[in-house]
């Protein structure tokens, strides 16, 4: 039977009853989707994608290009899964924030209808085992001259990802973290230019049928980090942190995964660290995979409120209900939502602008260069920076 990956969703698309709260929240209105925002349509929110379904469903609707421009625009942040009052995304087991969006790009790859920049990005990770197009021994590039070393058994494997490893900003973010975890004295390594695409990215656009390149690139980062006896994880971004930690286990990974905030965290409370002052009002955008998929609010907070001088400041969309920066699900490599005025790393900067925080605070390299990139847009250079956790800790750690 055609489409019959739905099946086990019916209880659920059924549902819906379009009240729209997975548009503009259930507790009043606020920004929740930055599809709706950037577009201002019911049929790009998660309301929407459920209609949509039930529309191929019935037959009233058929695979096309114009499905495929609406469903890859999402970024899969789960603001809506977290709105949804009438639980359209919670009646079954199988049913959740991510799954259904990307079932639907599965079918897309399968049926030849995803975009070509989607296929491009598979295409590279293929080819280049990055999707930079970039050689494999760039990967450590940006640890020369810190005196990280290679894993060779030590208690923590550094995994860095493919941003952290070769685009500028999330080069600085990965040097960060590497710094910080030396002078708090963890014993860590990288694996360099052996260093496998932890393929978050990559399930989530869709490549993620069985035997599928998802498949392939989880099965060799388990195998390889297996065979060097790696016990314990600690992740550059939140995005390879959710697939080690929630989407490893079924091809056997058995490893401690944390994001570095988590560890960071730990050594604060702990009394390691012996930090100087950082006087600036500071405000934290939480990441939509650390946050909102992975239930880590405090961790990141507790960090900077460790260091002396910090004013902590909240957005007034924060925390559960934080608006992504536009950089999931794909959207990074993408850049399907653009750089518009309605934007969503455009609407999240002025979101910080607003608490009057002359820091952004960020723990993830995509949301760093995504909303560096709404502050140039917003031009508000020189009134406001994006700053990562670990480098607001280097700086009071005096590593900078």
């Amino acid at each position: 039977m055609e489409n019959q990956f739905l099946e086990p969703y019916l209880s659920s698309l059924y549902t819906c009853i379009k009240c729209r709260d997975c548009m503009s929240g259930c507790e009043g209105f606020r920004q929740v989707c930055p599809m709706t925002e950037r577009y201002g349509f019911f049929s790009y929110s998660g309301g929407g994608m459920v209609t949509l379904c039930r529309g191929i469903w019935e037959g009233a609707v058929e695979w096309s290009r114009d499905v495929s421009d609406v469903v890859y625009n999402c970024t899969m942040c789960g603001g809506c899964a977290e709105n949804c009052e009438n639980t359209a995304y919670l009646t079954n087991e199988h049913f959740n924030h991510l799954s259904l969006v990307r079932m639907m790009r599965r079918e897309l790859v399968n049926r030849g209808f995803a975009p070509p920049l989607a296929r491009d990005y598979f295409k590279s990770i293929l080819q280049y085992g990055n999707p930079f197009k970039l050689p494999e021994e760039e990967r450590a590039k940006w640890a020369e001259g810190t005196g990280i070393e290679p894993y060779s058994g030590q208690e923590y494997l550094y995994y860095v990802g493919d941003i952290g490893s070769y685009d500028e900003r999330g080069q600085k973010c990965a040097r960060a973290v590497g710094k910080c975890l030396l002078e708090l004295g963890v014993s860590f390594g990288i694996l360099g230019g052996k260093e496998v695409s932890d393929g978050n990215e990559v399930n989530t656009m869709g490549e993620c049928a069985e035997d599928g390149l998802f498949q392939f690139l989880a099965e060799k980062n388990v195998q390889q980090l297996s065979e060097m006896g790696v016990k314990k994880v600690v992740t550059l971004s939140p995005h390879g942190y959710n697939a080690m930690k929630n989407e490893y286990p079924r091809f056997g990974g058995d490893f401690e995964v944390v994001h570095y905030t988590q560890l960071l965290s730990d050594l604060t409370e702990g009394g390691q660290a012996r930090f100087s002052g950082y006087e600036k009002r500071v405000t934290y955008h939480d990441p939509c995979y650390l946050g909102r998929h992975n239930d880590q609010y405090d961790t990141p907070r507790n960090v900077l409120e460790a260091v002396p001088g910090i004013e902590m400041v909240e957005m007034e969309c924060t925390r559960e209900h934080a608006f992504c920066c536009g950089g999931g699900g794909g959207s990074f490599f993408t850049d399907m939502l653009g750089s518009q005025g309605n934007s969503p790393n455009r609407i999240r900067v002025r979101h910080a602008f607003e608490t009057g925080a002359q820091v952004l605070a960020v723990a993830c390299p995509m949301c760093a260069k995504m909303l560096e990139d709404g502050i140039k847009a917003e031009n508000l250079e020189g009134r406001m920076r994006v700053e990562d956790v670990a480098e607001i800790v280097s700086r009071a750690l005096g590593t900078e």
